[in-house]
């Protein structure tokens, strides 16, 4: 078969086979691209500033719908309620966040047993490298501009310690605390009383957190367009060994039917149906010829 296939025109079937396998490949990769690619983002408010009163209710699940958002509100700090939570990191160095129980105004109040008359929020003020350099929050009437995240999952099995959290958990800090909270928290970006930005402090960092990327989805009509080109690729080599195959086998019934010919034109040249040629008494060796008499008439008597 190899004798077929290195034919000139199998080698260049091949070569065609081959140049058609690479374009179907590279149809596959730009297919299997593009089942991966991000669609531009459809038009978000999320850097808007909106009251927080408006956007979130107390007592309620976090919607995914105003995650990242950003919201303003007003109240108060309570000093004594200010947590550290460590493992943060900024520049790549592990620091601690500054978390405060904010007081908002206007909030909704829970009602229940274990419910607070005000309703609080935490807020992540900023980044300190040590825990000594965590400040109390500012005093007074504060308006709080940040971006609202979902509740953090507590860390099991973890006791943080005094002043200090496993995460910006609001299951955790209403726990601390003992007060009623929203579920979720403002990474501040600003803090304003009387209309004047309060600074964070010179060991304290702002966190300025941007929104989360939109999760990856995967496109899976165009994955099934890859997978099909890739088939496509086989097959065009598939068609070009089956036409080689079947030269192949004309060539070998070919060959078959010239050998059964030349056995029949042997038989026929001397008489014998299976080629073998008849050796008569006369063409053996020694054998003489004798003339044959003709045998004598008998006679009828009447």
């Amino acid at each position: 078969m190899l004798k077929t296939a290195l034919k000139p025109r199998w080698i260049a079937g091949l070569v065609f086979a081959l140049l058609l396998s690479g374009v179907f490949v590279l149809l596959s990769q730009w297919q299997l691209s593009r089942s991966a690619q991000h669609e531009p983002p459809a038009p978000s408010s999320v850097e808007e500033v909106k009251p927080l009163v408006d956007v979130l209710k107390p007592g309620q699940f976090f919607p995914g719908s105003v995650s990242d958002q950003m919201v303003t509100a007003t109240g108060t700090y309570d000093p004594a309620k200010q947590v550290l939570v460590e493992g943060r990191l900024y520049n790549n160095q592990k620091g601690f966040w500054i978390v405060s129980a904010f007081a908002v105004n206007n909030a909704p109040a829970l009602s229940g047993v274990a419910a607070s008359p005000q309703t609080w929020i935490p807020v992540a003020r900023g980044w300190v490298a040590d825990a000594a350099q965590a400040g109390p929050p500012p005093s007074g009437i504060i308006t709080v501009t940040g971006r609202l995240i979902p509740s953090e999952a507590p860390v099991p099995n973890v006791d943080a310690g005094p002043g200090r959290a496993s995460a910006v958990s609001s299951a955790e800090l209403i726990n601390i605390w003992e007060v009623s909270s929203y579920p979720g928290f403002v990474a501040a970006t600003s803090e304003v009383s009387g209309g004047v930005t309060l600074p964070l402090g010179d060991d304290v960092k702002a966190l300025n957190i941007p929104p989360q990327p939109p999760a990856e989805k995967v496109n899976w009509l165009n994955l099934f367009y890859a997978v099909e080109w890739v088939v496509f690729a086989g097959f065009s080599l598939f068609i070009w060994w089956r036409l080689v195959k079947d030269d192949y086998r004309r060539d070998l019934e070919e060959d078959e039917d010239f050998e059964d010919y030349e056995d029949e034109e042997s038989g026929e040249g001397d008489g014998h149906e299976d080629g073998e040629r008849v050796s008569y008494p006369s063409e053996r060796p020694g054998a003489t010829t004798e003339p044959t008499s003709p045998e004598p008439e008998q006679k009828v008597q009447q």
